[in-house]
This record gives C-alpha cells, sequence and structure tokens, in this order.
C-alpha cells in the first residue's frame, strides 16, 4: 500500500521567519484563494478559541478517498489503491513524521483538508440507506508547501515552508521562491456570486420533517435513544466565486472556526463555532455545543432568548448528555482520571443565534497518535446522538441523503503531533454550479416538531442572508448562434433521432480569437469544407463566417479578450433538400494550457488503447475515444496521453499534434489515419521560413528521447514543449517554442 512513499520524498526540517505584511492576512490569502488545495482557517470573533488564522497553499501532496478507493498524489505521481482511509492517514502521518522541538506555533507542517460525516462507515458497521448523489470525497487532505500563521494575540505573522527533499535535491527553497513571486502579484479583482432566484430548496418537506421528528421521539419512548440530532439539506444553483461567498460570510458573521477549501472540482465553506478535537503535546480539548437560542429583534427581545436559554431544563439535560458521551470516547484513548469537565454551560453569542458550549479536557495517553484520537471521538457525539451508534443508524433511516462533509470534521493535522478539528456545521459545499449546506439540531423526547423545524431555519439564516445581498449580480449567459440564430447556449438542440446525435455524425474547427482577431481561419474553414465534401450531402455552407463568429464573441462579452469559438456541424436525419443539418458557433474564454496546469510544458504517458480508424482523417463529434484518454491521463498525474497506431508507432496526443526536433530538422510522426492540424501546418511553415527541413517519420515511443526537443502543437496553445515521458524526464526544452508562438499567436 505504501510504494507512494518512495516517491513522495521526505522532509528533513522546517523553514520558518517571522514576516510583516503590506495588506491584512485575509487579502493575502486572496492571492492562494484560486489555487486547487488551498485551504484558509480564519479565527473570527473574540473568544479564547478564536486565535489564529492559518493559510495552508502550494500543497505538494494530496489524499482522496471514496470509500476503499484511495488517491494519493504529488506534484509529479500519482497512485490509487484500495484501502481503509484511517490505516492511509496513518500512514502519511507516519511518513512524515517530524521530531523536532520548539517547532512554530500551532502548526508547521501536516495535512488540511476535512473528514466527511460518512467515514463512520469504516468504524462501526452500520446500514447504508442514504444516497450519495454527491460523489465527492468521504475524505480530503493536502499537505501545503507554504503555511502562513497569524497569532492574533501577539500580531505576529510567521512564515513556515516544510525542508522537503527528494533523494538529496532540495525542493523548499522553490517554494520559498513560489510564496515570493504570488505574493508580488497584484491582488485578484473581487468576484461575484448568486444564487437561483427560487431560493434554496430542502430535500425535505416541513410536514415530512416533523413527521421525522415524531418518529424519533417514538424511538425515545422504546427506549432505543435518548437523543439523535436530525438534519435537512437545503440546496440551489449557485453561479460565481465560491471564496467570495466566503469573504461575504466572514464579514457578515466571524466565526471562530471559518474555513475555505478549495478542493478543485468542489469548494467547502464553512463557519463553525464548534471544536471537535484539539491536541497539543498529549493535551486533548473538546468543547460540544448543544442548546441554541436565536438573536432578538432588539435589546428586550435579545436577553429573553438569552436567559430562556441559560434556564431551560431541556438544553441542560440535552448538553450534559452530550458531554457524558464525550468524556466516554476521550476515555477511550486518554490517561486513565485525566478526562475532566472544566467549564459547563457556557454561554456564547454570536450573530444570529445563542449556543450552550461545555470544555471537556484530557491527557492522550503516550502509546496513542492524532489517528487514535479521531477514531475514538468520530463523529462527534455533539451531531449524532446518545448513544452514538444507534443515533447514526437512526440517521440514515431518516435522512434521505448522504451528509458528505457536514458533521464531519475541517482543520489539520500536524506532522508533529498537533491537531486542531472543529465540527463541520454552518458548512456549504460548492460543486458543479450547486451549493448546498444542512442544518439540524438534536431531537429529545419533549422535542416540539414545529420548533425543532423552525430551529434549522434559525441555524441557516447566515448562509441565505448573504445570496439576498447578491442579488443585484446576474450571470452572464452563454450565447451560440445555432442555423441563422443568435441564442442562449442552453436554448439550442439537436435532434435526439437525427446521426449527428446517436452517430456523433458530425465535426468542428476549433479557432483562437485574440481581441476578435482570428488570422488562422481561412485554414481552418478549408479544413472545413474538405470535411463537408467528405462527409455531408451537399454543397458546404456559403456563410460569412467571420461576421457571425464577431457577433457570438460580442454577444458573449469576449470580444477584447482571448477566445475559443467552435464551428460545429451535425448531420440531420433528411437524405434530401430541404436538409435539417445543425450548423453552431460557440464562444468561450481561454486561458493559456501551461497557464492553467501552472507548468512549464507538457508530460505524456502511452495510452494503452491503440487507436485506428478512417474517422481520424476528420474532427468529428464522435470525440469519445479522446475524451477518454484524456481522463486517462488525468488518473495517472500527467497532462497528456500519447496516442499509438496499432503497430506501436507514434500518433498525436489527444489533443494535440507532435513535431519531433533534432538539429534544424523537424520530424512528423508518420500516422494511417491523422488529421494534420492547421496550427501544426502554420508552425511547420514558420519553421521552413527559419531554415529547418520538415521530413516525416515513423517512430516509436522510445525514440523521443533521441530528440533535442519535443513540441505539441494545437489551435488554442500554439506550441508547448514537453517535458517527460512516462515519467521520464525528455531533452530540456529550448526557447524555440516561445519564439515559435511569438511570431504566429500575434494578436493582429
Amino acid at each position: 500500500m505504501n510504494k507512494w512513499t518512495s516517491w513522495a520524498g521526505k522532509i528533513e526540517g522546517i523553514f520558518s521567519r517571522q514576516i510583516e505584511l503590506k495588506a491584512s492576512f485575509e487579502t493575502i490569502a486572496d492571492r492562494f484563494a484560486a489555487f486547487e488545495g488551498t485551504v484558509i482557517l480564519l479565527s473570527g470573533g473574540d473568544l479564547d478559541c478564536a486565535r489564529y488564522h492559518i493559510l495552508a497553499a502550494r500543497p505538494w501532496l494530496q489524499f482522496r478517498g471514496y470509500g476503499q478507493r484511495i488517491h494519493i498524489a504529488t506534484r509529479e505521481k500519482s497512485t490509487h489503491f484500495e484501502g481503509d482511509p484511517f490505516d492511509t492517514l496513518r500512514a502519511i502521518s507516519d511518513a512524515f513524521r517530524i521530531e523536532e522541538n520548539d517547532l512554530p506555533q500551532p502548526v508547521a507542517a501536516g495535512l488540511f483538508g476535512y473528514l466527511g460525516y460518512d467515514l463512520k462507515d469504516h468504524l462501526e458497521v452500520l446500514p447504508r440507506t442514504t444516497i450519495n448523489d454527491l460523489d465527492l470525497p468521504d475524505i480530503c487532505f493536502f499537505a501545503p508547501a507554504i503555511i502562513l500563521i497569524e497569532d492574533k494575540q501577539s500580531n505576529r505573522i510567521d512564515l513556515i515552508i516544510p525542508k522537503r527533499v527528494d533523494g538529496k535535491k532540495p525542493l523548499w527553497e522553490a517554494d520559498l521562491a513560489d510564496f515570493e513571486r504570488i505574493l508580488k502579484k497584484p491582488t485578484p479583482p473581487k468576484g461575484a456570486f448568486c444564487g437561483d432566484s427560487a431560493g434554496f430548496q430542502s430535500n425535505f418537506t416541513r410536514p415530512v420533517y416533523e413527521n421525522a421528528v415524531d418518529k424519533i421521539k417514538d424511538y425515545i419512548a422504546a427506549g432505543h435513544v435518548y437523543q439523535v440530532n436530525m438534519s435537512q439539506r437545503f440546496g440551489m444553483d449557485f453561479h460565481g466565486d465560491g471564496y467570495t461567498f466566503f469573504q461575504a460570510l466572514y464579514e457578515r458573521n466571524p466565526a471562530p472556526f471559518y474555513a475555505y477549501i478549495n478542493a478543485g472540482d468542489h469548494q467547502v465553506i464553512s463557519t463553525s463555532p464548534e471544536r471537535f478535537l484539539c491536541l497539543r503535546e498529549k493535551n486533548v480539548e473538546t468543547r460540544p455545543i448543544k442548546g441554541t437560542r436565536p438573536r432578538g429583534k432588539n435589546t428586550t427581545e435579545d436577553d429573553q432568548f438569552r436567559h430562556e436559554l441559560i434556564r431551560s431544563k431541556k438544553d441542560d439535560a440535552e448538553l450534559s448528555m452530550i458531554v457524558d458521551l464525550l468524556r466516554n470516547d476521550l476515555g477511550k484513548v486518554c490517561v486513565a482520571g485525566s478526562v475532566k469537565v472544566v467549564e459547563h454551560k457556557r454561554l456564547e453569542a454570536y450573530q444570529n443565534v445563542y449556543h450552550l458550549v461545555s470544555i471537556v479536557t484530557g491527557e492522550l495517553e503516550k502509546e496513542r497518535d492524532t489517528i487514535d484520537l479521531i477514531k475514538a471521538a468520530f463523529p462527534g457525539g455533539s451531531i449524532t446522538g446518545c448513544p452514538k451508534i444507534r443515533a447514526m443508524e437512526i440517521i440514515d433511516e431518516l435522512e434521505p441523503s448522504c451528509r458528505h462533509v457536514y458533521t464531519g470534521a475541517i482543520g489539520y493535522l500536524g506532522f508533529h503531533g498537533t491537531m486542531d478539528l472543529n465540527i463541520a456545521i454552518r458548512t456549504a459545499v460548492v460543486h458543479n454550479d450547486k451549493i448546498l449546506f444542512s442544518v439540524g439540531g438534536g431531537i429529545v423526547f419533549d422535542s416540539d416538531p414545529v420548533d425543532e423545524y423552525e430551529e434549522t431555519l434559525h441555524k441557516g439564516r447566515t448562509l441565505m442572508a448573504v445570496f439576498k445581498e447578491a442579488s443585484d449580480y446576474k450571470p452572464l449567459k452563454n450565447y451560440a448562434w445555432v442555423n441563422g440564430v443568435i441564442k442562449p447556449l442552453e436554448e439550442t438542440t439537436v435532434g435526439v433521432a437525427t446521426p449527428g446525435f446517436q452517430y456523433g455524425y458530425g465535426f468542428f474547427e476549433t479557432i483562437r480569437s485574440v481581441k476578435g482577431h482570428f488570422p488562422l481561419l481561412a485554414d481552418h474553414l478549408a479544413r472545413f469544407n474538405r470535411t463537408w465534401a467528405h462527409l455531408m450531402p451537399g454543397m458546404p455552407p456559403d456563410l460569412s463566417w467571420d461576421t457571425i463568429i464577431d457577433q457570438v464573441l460580442s454577444r458573449n462579452e469576449l470580444s477584447q479578450t482571448t477566445a475559443a469559438v467552435k464551428i460545429i456541424a451535425a448531420r440531420g436525419d433528411r437524405k434530401n433538400p430541404p436538409w435539417n443539418h445543425t450548423l453552431m458557433v460557440t464562444a468561450r474564454h481561454y486561458t493559456h494550457r501551461l497557464d492553467v496546469l501552472e507548468s512549464t510544458g507538457i508530460r505524456l504517458a502511452t495510452y494503452p488503447e491503440a487507436r485506428q480508424t478512417p474517422l481520424a482523417d476528420h474532427k468529428t463529434l464522435n470525440y469519445l475515444y479522446y475524451l477518454l484518454a484524456g481522463r486517462w491521463a488525468q488518473i495517472q498525474g500527467v497532462h497528456e496521453a500519447l496516442i499509438l497506431n496499432p503497430d506501436g508507432t507514434v500518433s498525436e496526443t489527444n489533443t494535440a499534434s507532435i513535431l519531433l526536433v533534432k538539429d534544424r530538422t523537424v520530424s512528423r510522426p508518420t500516422s494511417p489515419h491523422v488529421l494534420p492540424g492547421v496550427m501544426e501546418q502554420v508552425v511547420c511553415r514558420q519553421l521552413k521560413s527559419w531554415g529547418y527541413q520538415i521530413t516525416h517519420a515513423k517512430m516509436r515511443p522510445s525514440d523521443l528521447f533521441s530528440y533535442d526537443e519535443v513540441l505539441l502543437t494545437n489551435a488554442l496553445m500554439g506550441a508547448v514543449p514537453v517535458l517527460s515521458l512516462d515519467r521520464r524526464d525528455l531533452p530540456s526544452p529550448s526557447d524555440l517554442w516561445q519564439r515559435i508562438n511569438a511570431a504566429v499567436l500575434s494578436e493582429e
């Protein structure tokens, strides 16, 4: 299972220095928020647990678990295997353990991210009756190369960088340079966000939720449980920037445990007030919350709610019950007699609610570690119920959807025995243009179903209210030209009975536009018309494509930027005119591939499924082979798949043509069926004008290492260098690719 330890490197110490920032901590964090793997932990308010702001960025390792499917990746390599997520968490912690003393506080190196609630299924044998409709990780952690910590008490800011090495090669100096480079960048412009005009929709109706509360009360009366935490999930469409949403929440209601996790394909935004587990030098602390009242509209009403919560026998009993549960959980791994309740029923005031809080502490046994502590207490008793196992069974029975990160835990696990995790409540997930969050409450025998439903709304008010303030933002619609009419992209259709839909019978051209100029249009149209003559009935359309493209760019507000324009033709089902083919032009913003990858070149892996089809002579809509090849490459931890012919010779990659340079000769791979790229031809013309000889040759993947450099070309990115093939470095590229792009990607 631990083969990844041979290529993940080591940590040989910690670099740390105190720094002064010319901007606020939050402003500096803005510069890193867009990078995948960034975790921002902010401590809002002035409670005693709200001491540190932490930025963890530029991860050198990531760990995700989907059930038993484990994925570990560094910046260069990745692996997948079947395993237990907690065993993997321990293996990572052990592999990079730091034994130094006098390390920066509260954390000097470690894993930052979340443990989803459904990790419970790896700790207990429980029924699985809730639907996992998100397909997101149960566990997701990043090991940052850069950690920035502000101590609010001392006003001290420390930059911390683990001294990573690969063999004998130090890597941390590059991480330091990376931090300084990003720090010099201007603050990115603030984004915007909005939700669906219909607002949040619950996965429960009110009557069904109240009936579920009654069902729990029946279980309590029958002696199954004393308490169950019941929740409902709200969701709606989301447009815009998840980090801006996080910022708006923080400005509105700065709770002690604010968290933003950019996990790439999803973002987690949390405003939790509740500490789950904190570990410092074997000293354990947990702070369960039970008992909630809304804040009043005026001073009189506010005082009334506050005193009502303090005097509530129900909330007192509920909190005491959870405190006993947590004392028992900590007692499994703490020194006998060390677990104590140091404070009980402390009233804490927040923007929208009052809470009752207790503080329980203990001393972790010498032979126990952070993973033992997590397994003993996870998920937190305050958000499951008592007894915990039966409560979780009832939750699975009554809640329709898996909770994912909600009521799991967010924070960090240090590689030097330190840990701080909060309970993931008041937590939203932004995923695939949706925003989802859950709210719940503890149900006991004398709970009133109406009151319990209303309490969930009070708890969710902070997240919901932010969208009302952002209602002036309207997302930009995408428009397409379709058979002579410009319309919103979501309104475009292709007949399901047509060959264009059923067989992918069609083709396309992708064209680079820079500030409304597309000098290679004639080359693309020549290829488009050749393909039309080969595949389609009738004459190619006689259209002013430049005018149509101008209209589409203008409608999508892309005339002054770099855009990817696509012309599409899909076969209709009529055999004679009048034809019902679909002609379409779309446009989207384009960021250069190397900027997206944050790389100086492309890394390849040889795709194991060779390809030969006459369809490869054209850019057909039957593109699934190339899509799957690209996805395979990502799973391998590289950027592109090298496509081979059936005889094992090189053809192309899943998105680009290949050019191989040696001395003053450029070789193009010979392939029975491969479409000559427009950019490939333009680049070859340019190289020929510089005195290069252009040839065709059959070659195998191993032959690539004998050339001076290897380039990829396509219409959008121009020419880019290839850095490696199948984990083996290719010869270092010269500046030829940059000179090519300066010549052929002009903004004329």
